[in-house]
């Protein structure tokens, strides 16, 4: 796996577990496995490549920012996903066993021997100084990484704004139809009002005609018999 694959995996990673912190950090969330599965996939790739990687091109500034990167990652995961680390035990090459003699005793070394391995001991030792702390890195070394670290990062918050404003304009889009078809609705009720009233208006008014009728009965037939009686005396004298 390249050097800029490794750095996007590691940013990746990066943002979920800084994901799953934010939502075990809320009340009513509490632990859970959000993004594990992801994460420990992330890690094994990660684990992987920068092995790969530093056997290739040896201890460089980019692998040892990829290590501690790796490690800090690995802390704030804890125990949960039984990431392994990147440090590699090294155990105590075992002491040479001494030739037997004919006669089953062990056969002692030489003086001249173990005064020439210690001195190649001391040799070596002198050349090669063990170290705590890895060298000092090249600033423009961890300057690029740094920058492409922080590009890649830029790129994912452009990202995560534009679904934001997207999700925005669609939330004002809905604001906006439910404001006409709240705006309808009231209009319905008010006609419906309306139409209620002119019922209410017009049944009264038919209750008035039909009380009249009934209190004026007589009356009208009354006068219906004098129009008649009127209209054949007219006729008989004609």
């Amino acid at each position: 796996m390249s050097l800029p694959k490794l750095t996007s995996v590691s940013t990746q990673t990066l943002s979920l577990l800084l994901e799953r912190q934010r939502l075990q950090s809320l009340p009513l969330v509490g632990p859970s496995d959000t993004h594990l599965q992801q994460i420990v996939k992330n890690f094994t790739q990660l684990r992987t490549g920068i092995l790969k990687l530093e056997a290739n091109e040896g201890r460089t500034e980019a692998v040892s920012l990829l290590k501690s990167q790796f490690e800090r990652m690995r802390g704030m995961l804890g125990d949960e996903g039984n990431v392994e680390s990147l440090e590699i035990q090294q155990t105590t090459p075992a002491l040479p066993r001494t030739s037997l003699s004919k006669d089953g005793t062990g056969a002692p070394l030489g003086g001249s021997s173990l005064l020439g391995s210690s001195k190649d001991f001391a040799s070596s030792a002198s050349y090669t100084p063990y170290k705590d702390e890895p060298e000092e890195s090249h600033p423009d070394t961890i300057l690029q990484v740094q920058r492409q670290l922080l590009g890649e990062q830029d790129e994912h918050l452009d990202q995560l704004s534009r679904s934001i404003n997207r999700q925005h304009h669609i939330s004002l889009q809905i604001n906006d139809e439910l404001g006409v078809h709240t705006g309808l609705l009231e209009e319905l009720d008010t006609e419906v009002d309306m139409t209620g009233s002119r019922l209410s208006s017009a049944r009264r008014r038919l209750d008035k005609l039909a009380k009249g009728a009934r209190e004026n009965s007589s009356t009208v037939t009354i006068g219906l018999l004098i129009l008649v009686l009127l209209v054949l005396i007219i006729v008989f004298k004609t």
